[in-house]
Parts: C-alpha cells; structure tokens; sequence
C-alpha cells in the first residue's frame, strides 16, 4: 500500500468541520483532568454509542482507569477553554466546572455526554474509547467549530433542502 504525505493527510483532514470537545475524567489521585478534541463520533442511536480517539498520557491513563468519561461540546465562546485542554492555557480562561455523577462537567458546555467505556480499540499511536452514553443533556447556545485549523463561530447558515 502506497503513503500518504502526512502533510497533504493533515491539511485535507482539516477540511472536515467539526465541533470542538472537551473530554473530562477524573484520574487516579480524583483531580480534574481533560483535552481538547475533534475526534468525537456518534456511532449508534440504539443504544447510544459514541467514540473518541485518545492519545496516550494523562487523559488516556484517567480513562482506562476508570472506564468513564464526559464529552462537553464548547459553545461558540468556548476557544479559551479549548486552548486550555489542548495544553496552550490562555490567561483568561477560566475552569469553572462541577461534577456530575462522578465525572466533571465543564458550565455552559452546548451539550454533555456520560459516557461508560464498552471497547477499547488501539489503533497506532492512539485508542479508540467506544462508549454507551449513560446520560445526556444539551441547550441551544450555538456551537464552537473548528475547520482549516481555525476556530469558526457557529455552524454557519442552515441551507433549508
């Protein structure tokens, strides 16, 4: 099989619009931890079944631990706190946050996920956490999105078909 130019494979990725997350865990001394990621698909409605990729390190390590993780889709004012989790903590992000059913959820997320890890999944220098939601909520604040690795506002103007 021939290689893609791992360039050419990153820019051509970022043209695909996503929303941005924040996934969140607890670790092993109970403190806080999360990262920022685009990497979060819905895989089934029945049940509900979601995926995301984690590299290894600390939000990795929370997750194995515990098989649990909340997913807190940013609200277009979000780009702060997604630098923050991305390791580029900017001065005045703030981590205002509460726990929820044992996992941290960060305030005015657009949308939050429970989620209960049912397979796990490595694939290179990554894993794949598939998980049943075990609980959701969501408000109709508008969404931060990230495309052409740019933060955008909003999901842009619907286009009625």
């Amino acid at each position: 099989m021939r290689s893609v130019n791992p360039v050419a494979f990153r820019q051509a990725a970022s043209r695909f619009a996503t929303g941005v997350a924040v996934l969140t865990a607890l670790d092993e001394r109970g403190e806080v931890c999360g990262m920022t990621a685009n990497s979060f698909v819905t895989v089934s409605l029945f049940p509900p079944t979601v995926l995301v990729s984690v590299k290894r390190g600390r939000m990795h390590n929370a997750i194995s631990a515990n098989g649990r993780y909340g997913v807190n889709v940013l609200p277009e004012g979000g780009k702060g706190l997604s630098k923050h989790f991305s390791g580029r903590p900017p001065v005045d992000a703030r981590l205002d946050c509460e726990i929820a059913g044992g996992l941290p959820r960060l305030s005015n997320c657009v949308a939050f996920f429970a989620c209960e890890v049912t397979r796990v999944v490595d694939v290179s220098d990554h894993t794949l956490f598939i998980a049943e939601v075990s609980n959701c909520d969501y408000c109709d604040d508008l969404p931060l999105v990230f495309f052409s690795s740019r933060y955008h506002l909003g999901p842009g103007v619907p286009i009625d078909l």
